[in-house]
């Protein structure tokens, strides 16, 4: 399929309304989209804002027409650590998400933990056969000060070009050392990416990356049809005069 290169820019006043319009926009969305073609695939990211919003998409679910049963999750990078870390991005989100949202243990693709695997390879390897040819409906993506997203990072072996959709990553920049992650590939194979960035100490890698720095992982973010950035005003702060607009 042929993609649009269609790129929106939205920036809100603080990482809060960032996280009220995802949670808002994403369940929205997600209905939408299962009215429309039944089961949506959801790739979901870690951190502070995402949390904030996955509390507050929870809060939203009651009450509307969100389908638990039409939901599948998957997550674009963890930590490869044990199963129970309270670290694990995949813990962290569901444990939000699980207060109203219903969805069976078997539509929650978390990646493999370091529990009984050699390393990050293996479940690498792992989560790459279960995802098979998933198309994600929408990825959702945060950028670090250093213009990574997932756990691909400038300057380092996660970069380069492979034909893998998940990569396990070793020696990573962000403790801990070991990471599996999506590719750039395989996130791109999405409908839409939402990519969530907010903070003073974004604001440099975000407009980089939105003015196509090509050292930076975040400037390869290019969705099939969309790719939303969400930015709070800190993060947004250095943009270039043509994405300088708040919505």
């Amino acid at each position: 399929m042929t993609k649009t290169m269609y790129r929106r820019i939205v920036r809100m006043p603080d990482a809060d309304a960032v996280a009220d319009i995802v949670a808002r926009r994403l369940l929205g969305r997600v209905i939408e989209l299962q009215e429309e073609r039944g089961v949506v695939h959801v790739c979901l990211t870690g951190g502070r804002t995402a949390n904030k919003m996955y509390e507050r998409f929870a809060e939203l679910v009651a009450g509307s027409d969100l389908d638990a049963t039409k939901l599948q999750l998957w997550w674009g990078d963890e930590r490869f650590i044990p199963a129970t870390d309270s670290e694990r991005n995949s813990l962290q989100a569901v444990s939000r998400l699980a207060r109203t949202v219903h969805i069976k243990s078997a539509d929650i693709h978390m990646m493999p933990a370091q529990d009984g695997r050699a390393d990050s390879h293996q479940g690498a390897a792992e989560y790459e056969t279960e995802l098979g040819d998933t198309v994600f409906d929408i990825t959702l993506v945060g950028v670090g000060p250093d213009g990574h997203v997932g756990s691909i990072f400038p300057g380092h072996p996660s970069f380069e070009v492979t034909n893998r959709m998940v990569v396990g990553v070793t020696d990573s920049p962000t403790p801990p050392s070991e990471r599996i992650s999506l590719t750039l590939d395989a996130m791109n194979r999405s409908d839409e990416i939402w990519v969530i960035t907010t903070g003073a100490g974004k604001a440099d890698a975000a407009a980089r990356a939105i003015d196509g720095d090509p050292s930076l992982p975040a400037s390869h973010l290019e969705a099939r049809h969309v790719t939303y950035w969400f930015l709070d005003a800190e993060a947004a702060v250095n943009l270039p005069q043509p994405y300088d607009c708040a919505l």
